[in-house]
């Protein structure tokens, strides 16, 4: 496929960009080199490959989840800067 000013112009303007000059040759050539490798890449014999779902084989490793208290209330509202009993006071951020 044959990458066009045209179509250079039409992307830039879809993703609200401007290329003038040299700068528009540059993302012309980058354009066409991407396409070329793509080409490339439908050459690429892949009758008997299977489609991949996932890029490895392993299945979901998870650890248990066991809950467990790290840090108590007291303990998290010690170096508070501002605090009401058993909460942190923060400034106000929305207004009604």
């Amino acid at each position: 496929m044959k990458i066009s000013e045209e179509i250079v112009d039409h992307i830039a303007h879809l993703a609200r960009l401007e290329f003038e000059g040299d700068k528009k040759q540059a993302i012309l050539n980058d354009m066409e080199n991407i396409v070329s490798f793509m080409d490339k890449l439908s050459e690429v014999d892949t009758e008997n490959v299977e489609p991949l779902i996932f890029m490895n084989d392993e299945y979901n490793k998870l650890r248990e989840d066991v809950a467990q208290v790290t840090v108590t209330q007291d303990e998290a509202l010690k170096n508070a800067p501002k605090k009401d009993s058993d909460y942190f006071r923060i400034p106000k951020v929305l207004d009604k």
